[in-house]
């Protein structure tokens, strides 16, 4: 909950780049850029190694709020208390899943500047946040991420639970993909985490209007509005209706936003007349039939009963069999959307090529090595034409065509305007970075063969000699021989 009274609540004074701070443990941490802030603390990046400067690549980050706001206080409690590495690796084989989407905790400490006092907390580094991603995609996920991120999100929160806490606070905004993998998403943000079952005691059911409508007014539960305390059927209320905003692109109370009373009518209506409040939400070729049973099973519980979570769980992972997908495979938000300007970086920098020198097979190789990044998807990274013919990895490319680099020495420069006309030949075949990569490679393989078998054949007629020296045993030409025989003949005749 955030901090009240005077004085608290504010952004802190930014700390300076390069400082160096002293966690709990007594290990030490050199401060980087910030990369950003919330409502009342800044981030920034952070190294262990105080010797030199803090890379852009970082991959820690520090959280920094002045000593008297609340929100890290908490957020610093819940990892302390439950989010230890060593309880969630034993959770993660018992449940056997890859993956739990709470961030790592490193450590944490006080800090003094300019008679200012600092409290801060080492996190893990994380990489972009759903919200963002979602108005990318036009506000609107499909259906298969909706239920892998749902199936994920229940994973998590199903421990956090276990561990006295709720989270209370589930949105886009807060959750965010891993940096080092971004098929990776993590829950974060633990400044209005609450320990609704202190010691296995669970917190009673009181309404307290004076604390009501707590929390992202947009997602929050329904006993929320009310100013009860959160709970476990709180936290998956609020997911299920992330879900819903995520599939359909709205919320049937996003007009009255300013108006909490009438947004806690619109959700106690939306509960009450399930399922058919939410499948009359269904999207253009899509359905919310999960999304429907989800909520009315959680609608049934009570205030401190325990979810079924592997009941709400198959709900989603059933919708997901029908399509094929994996709860825990890849997310593919806009494979739509982001493969058109992967497949235009990576056509410009085929046209821009320069002319290839006398040996191109080395030099286009290191090209490309450094244009690969331009498509972040590994089904069409490095399948350029170029690549194809001199780059020495992968190996297996290299076993297809060994003729063709054998060849590809000895000919003189080709123009640069034949090699531009097959590239761009090569690009009007494939309409995304998802096309056929082989029928690709093969035709340009064709094209290059056939020309140099033509300059082989003119290059090598010089090595026909018996032609050459049979010529060169006839007598040589003599015209004014030939001409005094004639005569001499002529003459005997007379």
């Amino acid at each position: 909950m955030p901090p009240k009274g005077p004085g608290r609540g504010k952004l802190p004074v930014p700390l300076p780049k390069d400082m160096i701070l002293k966690d709990t443990e007594g290990k030490a941490w050199r401060l980087g850029s910030q990369i950003g802030q919330g409502g009342f603390g800044l981030i920034y990046l952070a190294s262990p190694q105080t010797q030199v400067p803090v890379e852009d690549d970082a991959v820690h980050v520090i959280k920094v709020e002045y000593l008297e706001n609340g929100p890290l206080f908490s957020e610093l409690k819940f990892y302390q208390r439950a989010a230890k590495q060593e309880h969630i690796r034993k959770w993660m084989n018992l449940k056997k899943i890859r993956c739990l989407g709470i961030p790592v905790f490193w450590g944490s400490g006080l800090a003094e500047y300019k008679g200012k006092s600092y409290r801060f907390m080492v996190m893990e580094r994380l990489g972009q946040d759903l919200q963002r991603i979602f108005e990318e995609c036009g506000s609107r996920f499909k259906k298969e991420i909706v239920l892998q991120l749902g199936a994920r999100m229940l994973d998590t929160l199903e421990y956090i639970h276990e561990n006295e806490y709720v989270h209370g606070d589930i949105k886009a905004a807060n959750l965010l993909l891993g940096y080092s993998n971004p098929h990776e998403v993590y829950l974060a943000d633990y400044g209005l985490s609450y320990r609704y079952c202190p010691n296995g005691n669970h917190k009673q059911y009181q309404e307290n209007p004076r604390k009501g409508h707590n929390g992202t007014i947009e997602f929050t539960s329904i006993d929320a509005h009310k100013g009860v305390a959160p709970s476990r059927r709180g936290d998956l209320e609020i997911l299920g209706y992330c879900m819903l905003q995520w599939l359909c692109g709205k919320l049937p109370w996003e007009q009255n936003l300013k108006d909490p009373v009438a947004v806690q009518t619109a959700k106690t209506k939306l509960m009450d007349e399930l399922p058919d409040s939410v499948l009359r939400w269904d999207p253009p070729g899509s359905s919310c039939s999960e999304i429907a049973k989800f909520l009315a099973s959680v609608s049934g519980l009570a205030y401190a009963e325990k979810p079924k979570y592997q009941v709400l769980k198959k709900i989603l992972l059933d919708g997901l069999e029908s399509s094929g997908m994996r709860y825990d495979g890849p997310l593919e938000f806009s494979t739509a959307a982001a493969c058109p300007r992967n497949h235009r970086a990576a056509k410009v920098s085929r046209v821009r090529l320069p002319k290839p020198p006398p040996k191109p097979a080395q030099q286009k190789g290191k090209k490309l090595e450094g244009e690969e990044p331009a498509c972040q998807n590994k089904v069409c990274g490095g399948l350029t034409g170029t690549q194809l013919l001199g780059e020495e990895k992968p190996k297996t490319r290299n076993r297809r065509h060994p003729q063709g680099e054998l060849q590809q020495a000895p000919l003189p420069r080709p123009s640069p305007k034949p090699v531009q006309q097959k590239e761009d030949t090569g690009h009007k075949d494939h309409s995304s970075c998802l096309s056929r990569p082989r029928t690709r490679g093969t035709h340009w393989q064709l094209q290059v063969e056939e020309k140099p078998l033509r300059f082989y054949t003119t290059c090598q007629e010089p090595e026909h000699p018996k032609k050459e020296d049979t010529a060169r045993e006839l007598p040589p030409f003599d015209l004014y021989r030939i001409l005094s025989e004639s005569q001499k003949k002529h003459n005997h005749l007379v």
